[in-house]
């Protein structure tokens, strides 16, 4: 296809980048769905499964293609409501997992969209590593379970209170 044929359906190389980037969001929200399908997993599992399977994916694509990093950097700055879009999808199998953990009686949790928000809010550093940090993996993933213990402790916490 030429790049005239190309900017038929993109106005600009901007709207090119931010329709690879949604793809790509796309299927990590995809990814990331699956694991509440996963058969025989508590809550605080599929939790963590979760949020390293987050790290994992994103850390891998973007040590791969250094150029995504500043792609991701050039949207965010640009357009804003896309990154917020991506957030939303991920928050939205966050607070299932949640809502899963409270039916199951495993997690006391009032409003399973706001601590979605609050455990995005505080795990988002593992969810662009290479945006935050120049960290290996092997420390994002030790980082990240000390994160998960706090959150686990916390959600389990307050129903043993």
């Amino acid at each position: 296809m030429s790049s005239g044929n190309l900017y038929r359906f993109f106005p600009s190389k901007l709207d090119i980048a931010e329709e690879i980037c949604r793809r790509a969001s796309i299927q990590t929200a995809d990814a990331l769905t699956a694991i509440l399908d996963s058969p025989g997993m508590s809550a605080a599992e599929r939790l963590k499964e979760f949020l390293f399977q987050d790290l994992r994916t994103t850390f891998h694509a973007l040590e791969k293609n250094h150029r995504i990093v500043e792609m991701a950097q050039l949207i965010t700055a640009e357009r804003p409501e896309f990154h917020n879009e991506g957030l939303k999808r991920e928050r939205d199998v966050l607070a299932r997992i949640l809502s899963m953990g409270r039916e199951a009686g495993e997690f006391e949790v009032d409003d399973p969209d706001f601590t979605a928000e609050m455990i995005q809010a505080a795990t988002l550093k593992f969810s662009y590593p290479q945006l935050f940090s120049r960290l290996s993996l092997e420390k994002l993933e030790r980082e990240l379970d000390g994160v998960y213990q706090l959150i686990v402790r916390g959600l389990v916490r307050s129903a043993t209170a």
